[in-house]
């Protein structure tokens, strides 16, 4: 007879986001985690989240939620977008008590440990630095690292790297970073760079040749991908058997132009 707890270690993880970003973080999960399967919704049909309203996050959140347990049973949820863990992580962990929920942030405390300069730049979507869960990281921060963050909001770059407008995609890391420099590893200058959007690790090439390799950048998948596996261990469903895989679904019909994979159109949800 097969166990409960047999059944449920075969079971996926789901993962959304509103595009293509998702997939930085799904390729950590992947490495750290190579035996699991994974079912992937890009909610592209009603991207970008972070030009979106926090109730409007919260709204497609939700319906995607009950779409990744009511079709696919998953056993744990990554929401793999800064903007949604910020204004629906709480909700759904209150709505989905059952279901362990794994959230991403930016990456402001290991920035500021490894910083320098102790000037650390987070380029993030307007809607996660306004949200009032990115203000009490960095407070907290703040109050125990005389850390100085310089942030800036990314208007369009996760829609430029969505579309692979790769021309688009070097004009906006240019001007978006002339404007947070100087960068450096000189006293004054910025030597750590947090990617506080999922898309961006899809620039990295241009935000590198941009700033040079004496600066940091950081993002964010290794960190959920070791969170989503204690999590995995402490319920005791780890997947040890067979390859794993991944489903890549999406509320539209789209290629995922930056990363050469196909997504598969699923229905409106």
């Amino acid at each position: 007879m097969t166990s409960i707890g047999h059944l449920e270690r075969h079971e996926p993880i789901g993962i959304f986001d509103s595009g293509i970003g998702g997939l930085s973080i799904l390729r950590a999960l992947r490495t750290q985690l190579p035996q699991e399967d994974f079912v992937y919704i890009a909610d592209n049909a009603h991207a970008p989240y972070g030009e979106r309203s926090d109730d409007y996050v919260i709204a497609r959140s939700r319906a995607i939620v009950q779409r990744l347990r009511g079709e696919h049973s998953i056993k744990l949820l990554v929401i793999a977008c800064n903007t949604a863990t910020a204004a629906a992580i709480d909700l759904l962990r209150a709505e989905h008590p059952d279901l362990p929920v794994v959230g991403v942030e930016p990456a402001l405390k290991p920035a500021a440990a490894i910083s320098r300069t102790g000037r650390v730049g987070v380029m993030a979507t307007r809607g996660t630095l306004a949200s009032a869960r990115f203000c009490a990281l960095q407070a907290g921060i703040c109050a125990q690292a005389p850390t100085r963050f310089v942030l800036q909001a990314c208007d369009g770059l996760a829609d430029a790297i969505e579309r692979g407008d790769q021309p688009a995609v070097q004009a906006l890391c240019a001007s978006y970073t002339q404007a947070m420099a100087p960068f450096g590893a000189q006293a004054g200058q910025i030597d750590t760079l947090v990617l506080g959007c999922t898309h961006y690790p899809f620039a990295q090439h241009e935000l590198t040749a941009l700033l040079g390799p004496q600066v940091r950048i950081i993002e964010p998948g290794p960190a959920v991908a070791l969170q989503t596996q204690r999590l995995l261990q402490a319920a005791g469903q780890i997947n040890t058997e067979g390859a794993g895989s991944v489903r890549l679904l999406s509320t539209g019909a789209i290629a995922l132009r930056a990363t050469g994979c196909q997504v598969s159109p699923q229905r409106p949800c």
